[in-house]
């Protein structure tokens, strides 16, 4: 599986959805999560400081640096190839140069291909906007959860990235498909989040879009977890309301696949 986790929103759980479905797979499948956001929350959610690798995902996609050499090894089946403030430009670089990038939405593609053969899953955890890097992003992967937080204009961001979606598909990657968009820090309580979760389905359901059924909460025991035990809450292997969310988000992701 090739997946990533992408919206043009931040501030969506993007990176928690990634890390904490890939610290899921690694129970029982070799790992490994992407970072393409140059925040490195990935590194930061399993406690390594992103600023003192040798190697990050930017000197794999610009300064030929085999994707081997930069990843870290969390556990024998979880591994990450890290991100750091240097991926920030990545975008000059190819800018720049176009000569060095005749295919400037295809790096990606290029130079993480070879991973496949390693890897039993893979997730992407993406930046949160719409430019080259997840151009490439969409270029190189299969299959794309949208984290959707209702809130004003959400929809109309769901939808950009939508069309984005669409056109990477018609240009550069015929095989891209979104694998289900996730309701995301939701306040059940609120009219709002009612109103506007039940807009998103409406919208899902009239372009055969599959929302999952499993809404994430509001919770600060993940936030907790990284901080003080530096892993995703799901790696505790203790079962409650606020971890199980993601295992039903897997179950739901596995189900669609059959």
């Amino acid at each position: 599986m090739l997946l990533a986790v992408s919206t043009n929103k931040g501030g969506v759980l993007k990176t928690s959805i990634a890390t904490s479905l890939a610290s899921i797979y690694s129970q029982e499948q070799k790992t490994l999560i992407i970072d393409a956001d140059n925040q490195g929350n990935v590194a930061l959610t399993y406690g390594r400081n992103p600023d003192q690798y040798e190697y990050t995902i930017y000197d794999v996609l610009a300064q030929n640096v085999s994707p081997e050499a930069a990843i870290d090894k969390i556990n024998s089946n979880l591994h990450i190839l890290p991100a750091n403030d240097e991926l920030a430009f990545l975008e000059f670089d190819v800018l720049s140069n176009p000569n060095d990038y005749p295919k400037p939405f295809h790096i990606m593609r290029e130079k993480l291909t070879p991973l496949l053969a390693s890897y039993d899953v893979i997730i992407m955890d993406a930046p949160p906007n719409i430019g080259l890097i997840t151009g490439n992003i969409l270029s190189f992967v299969q299959d794309i959860i949208i984290p959707f937080q209702p809130e004003h204009y959400s929809m109309r961001s769901f939808i950009k990235m939508l069309e984005v979606i669409d056109n990477f598909r018609g240009s550069h990657n015929k095989n891209l498909k979104v694998s289900g968009v996730v309701g995301t820090l939701v306040d059940s309580r609120t009219v709002l989040h009612k109103q506007i979760l039940e807009q998103c389905e409406e919208y899902c359901e009239k372009n055969n879009i599959r929302m999952f059924k499993q809404i994430i909460p509001r919770s600060v025991q993940f936030a907790n977890s990284i901080a003080y035990e530096q892993q995703p809450a799901v790696m505790n292997r203790k079962k409650n309301p606020a971890t199980e969310v993601y295992f039903n988000i897997k179950e739901e992701l596995d189900n669609g696949k059959k």
